[in-house]
C-alpha cells in the first residue's frame, strides 16, 4: 500500500480541501435529486368542481377514456396530476 505525503499543506489546509470537495460533491448530488411528490387523489365532486363540469359529463370522459379513474371498493377517485395533464392547451 502506498504512502500519501502531504507537503507545504496544513492540517487546516488539508480540512479545507476536503471539506470543499466534498461540498462540490453534495451540491451535484443535490442537484440530480428530485424528491418524490406524494399522489394526491381527488373525489368525482372534486374533479367536477376542479374542471367545472357535472358530474354526467365526468362519468362520460371516463368512459370515452380521456380521464382515468381509479377505485378501492365503491369509491372512485383521480390522481390530480394526470387531470392536469389532461387539459391540452389549444392551437388557434
Amino acid at each position: 500500500m502506498g504512502t500519501i505525503q502531504f507537503i507545504q499543506s496544513t492540517p487546516q489546509e488539508l480540512q479545507e480541501e476536503i471539506i470543499k470537495a466534498f461540498s462540490e460533491q453534495l451540491e451535484s448530488l443535490k442537484s440530480d435529486f428530485q424528491p418524490k411528490e406524494p399522489t394526491e387523489y381527488l373525489t368525482r365532486p372534486e374533479v367536477a368542481e376542479m374542471l367545472s363540469i357535472n358530474l354526467s359529463t365526468l362519468h362520460n370522459w371516463v368512459r370515452e377514456g380521456k380521464l382515468q379513474s381509479y377505485a378501492i371498493g365503491a369509491r372512485v377517485y383521480f390522481k390530480r396530476a394526470e387531470v392536469e395533464q389532461s387539459i391540452t392547451p389549444l392551437n388557434f
